[in-house]
């Protein structure tokens, strides 16, 4: 089955930022995010670590390792950037400063709950990092992630089964099959991979879905 490139899913999460939106990656897939924000338009990065104005990665051989994300990736700064204590940056995101954040997820519920940093398994080591602070200062929640495990489950569910990082926060999921809304009437399908049906989709995830009619916004 084809499936969408995490960074064509990344192209999908940067199409979607509105124009002067403050936004903060999560570490993992989200990171993508910053090497496809079109240019004509001004989206201010936040990393939890403390930086604000963050770019795309460098070029192969320019990585300034004192120049970092969250996940410990070498990034380039806009101009204008600022760092700043990480006392000041959680303040941000708990303070709803964000317009939005990019997740990744183990699960996500059909309600927007949202399960990213313990499988709840005694040998998984948990990571919770800023995410829950994320999940509940941010205005919006978009999640990345692939639609299925490694062992063919879906990670899109109707209860989510793993410990909780947020509850009803999650507003869009991006994934390797399809981009979907969850809205106050259901989960909604707004793009599929070329060659699955809406009925395919439905089948994998094992969870209710309909197509999203363009006149409607979810939220």
């Amino acid at each position: 089955m084809k499936r969408y490139s995490r960074d064509q899913m990344a192209q999908h999460v940067a199409r979607d930022i509105p124009e002067g939106a403050y936004v903060n990656l999560g570490i993992g897939m989200p990171t993508l995010v910053a090497n496809h924000i079109p240019q004509d338009r001004e989206i201010v990065l936040q990393s939890e670590n403390g930086l604000l104005g963050m770019g795309p990665a460098p070029e192969p051989g320019a990585e300034d390792y004192d120049l970092i994300n969250a996940g410990k990736q070498p990034v380039t700064l806009m101009p204008g950037a600022s760092f700043f204590h990480h006392a000041d940056s959680f303040a941000m995101m708990r303070g709803g400063h964000l317009d939005l954040c990019v997740l990744g997820a183990f699960q996500v519920a059909v309600n927007g709950d949202l399960a990213n940093w313990h499988t709840g398994q005694s040998e998984a080591i948990p990571a919770v990092g800023g995410a829950m602070d994320l999940a509940s200062g941010a205005k919006q929640v978009f999640v990345m992630m692939e639609l299925l495990t490694k062992n063919g489950e879906s990670k899109l569910v109707e209860r989510c089964t793993y410990p909780l990082t947020g509850l009803r926060c999650v507003s869009r999921v991006y994934t390797d099959l399809a981009t979907i809304y969850i809205s106050p009437d259901g989960l909604m399908v707004a793009d599929l991979i070329e060659g699955l049906s809406l009925e395919d989709l439905i089948g994998l995830s094992g969870v209710p879905m309909q197509a999203l009619d363009p006149r409607r916004n979810a939220h």
